[in-house]
């Protein structure tokens, strides 16, 4: 690694000599093996290493910014990010992070780092096999596919940043289609961890044929005003528009539905929200964000009231705070914005938490919605929402029947100040996780 830190120091070295006040260097490079299989058979398989480096320099506080992946561009890519800082808009607010204690937490694995294909192709191929015996009502699949990654990055600047580190990244998915006569449902499962041992290809691909299966033979139910409860992955899915406001970029620009609202209870005090950086294994872990500054835990949301925003350096000198560590990059060819780490959810208590079949018999009837569409249509600064729903009614804690094409309405924060009951089974899918939730009645239209 020691060359590539060399590399990064004549990037911010060149920099500083062309005449940038601050200069940085962020470097990364990955290799990716990625495998689809379709009838045990490999339908895709893709390895693929990659580098690449960008600088990011300020002079006269105007901001410069240029990429690579050549190593030999160096001077042409310095020359280029100081030139674009002379034909910007000067802004006060733009500055590079100083140096300060670097976060530990583990996120890398040898195993993920060594895997060849064959053992891969093996891992991915037990998606399909697991769903087929599953239930012999499955009868078709759709992306089983697994990618293992290593990724290894540098971040350097002119103020004493100087951080490095090694993680890896396993994922798998399925979808799988189940048939009785011709009433066909779609299931779908997902897990990923930084390390191999805490992804079971063989329980991905059980799940997604168990979620395809028990929609089987689904019928709309009649409009009423019911409990509610949400699975752990429609919980997550719903997690995504809190992710987009409690980012200080969207409430700066009036884009986010938590704006002016610090201080104030905005949903049930049953839960709390919390985003941390330094979860062992999970997706969103690292030791520091894509601008060298340490990550850590943040409250953002506690027992209903929103405590604060995450913030990157420069939205944090907006609001005259410090970075929460937040800074995220879409990869080196992209400038740092605001992103969750491990955004999730947690009970408020202990005291609240009971497990999901806890929650079916605490009431009398429910609607356990098991899959959403359209929450990515949710109005991100009002809040308002109208989603497809199917799922399973319950009754007396016992499966009644499925149920297909309802819709639930309503407004996010009115909907998340409902929350009665926190589930024991706190998911991650992707770097959002959340538990099983219990709405107070909700007004269901079909």
């Amino acid at each position: 690694m020691r060359p590539e830190k060399e590399f990064a120091e004549n990037v911010i070295h060149l920099a500083l000599t062309k005449g940038a006040d601050e200069a940085e260097a962020y470097i990364k490079s990955s290799k990716i093996l990625s495998i689809e299989i379709k009838d045990q058979k490999i339908d895709a398989l893709e390895s693929s290493l990659s580098f690449g480096y960008s600088s990011r320099v300020i002079k006269d506080r105007r901001l410069g910014f240029s990429y690579s992946t050549d190593r030999n561009d160096i001077k042409s890519v310095v020359d280029k990010a100081v030139e674009a800082a002379r034909w910007v808009d000067r802004d006060d607010y733009i500055e590079l992070p100083e140096t300060s204690d670097s976060g530990s937490v583990e996120i890398f694995d040898p195993r993920i780092s060594s895997i060849n294909e064959e053992e891969a192709v093996e891992k991915v191929s037990l998606l399909e096999k697991s769903a087929y015996e599953e239930d012999e009502r499955v009868r078709n699949m759709r992306k089983a596919r697994g990618t293992f990654l290593i990724s290894d990055i540098i971040i350097m600047n002119s103020k004493g940043v100087d951080r490095q580190y090694s993680s890896t990244t396993c994922t798998a998915q399925i979808m799988v289609m189940a048939e009785d006569g011709l009433d066909r449902q779609m299931g779908w499962y997902f897990m990923g961890s930084r390390f191999l041992d805490e992804v079971s290809f063989m329980d991905i691909g059980r799940n997604a044929a168990k979620r395809a299966v028990q929609l089987l033979g689904s019928r709309r139910m009649n409009a009423q005003k019911t409990s509610v409860v949400l699975d752990n992955s429609v919980a997550v899915e719903f997690m995504g528009i809190f992710a987009s406001s409690l980012s200080s970029e969207n409430v700066q620009k009036g884009k986010s539905l938590l704006s002016g609202k610090l201080g104030r209870k905005v949903i049930s005090d049953k839960i709390s929200i919390i985003d941390n950086g330094l979860l062992p294994g999970k997706l969103g872990s690292r030791p520091v964000d894509d601008e060298g500054v340490s990550s850590r835990e943040k409250i953002l949301i506690k027992e209903g009231i929103l405590h604060r925003y995450l913030y990157n350096t420069y939205t944090a000198k907006k609001d005259g705070v410090t970075s929460t560590g937040n800074a995220v990059r879409s990869g080196f060819s992209g400038l740092p914005s605001v992103g969750v780490s491990n955004l999730y959810i947690e009970a408020a208590s202990k005291a609240d938490i009971i497990s999901p079949g806890e929650i079916f018999k605490a009431v009398d009837k429910c609607l356990y919605v098991t899959e959403a569409m359209g929450i990515h249509t949710a109005n991100p600064i009002s809040g308002e929402f109208s989603i497809g729903v199917s799922g399973l009614w319950i009754e007396k804690g016992e499966i009644a029947f499925p149920v297909k094409e309802a819709v639930i309405s309503g407004n996010i924060l009115s909907f998340f100040e409902n929350i009665e009951a926190v589930g024991d089974d706190l998911s991650f899918f992707g770097n959002v996780g959340a538990p099983t939730l219990l709405f107070a009645p909700t007004d269901i239209s079909a």
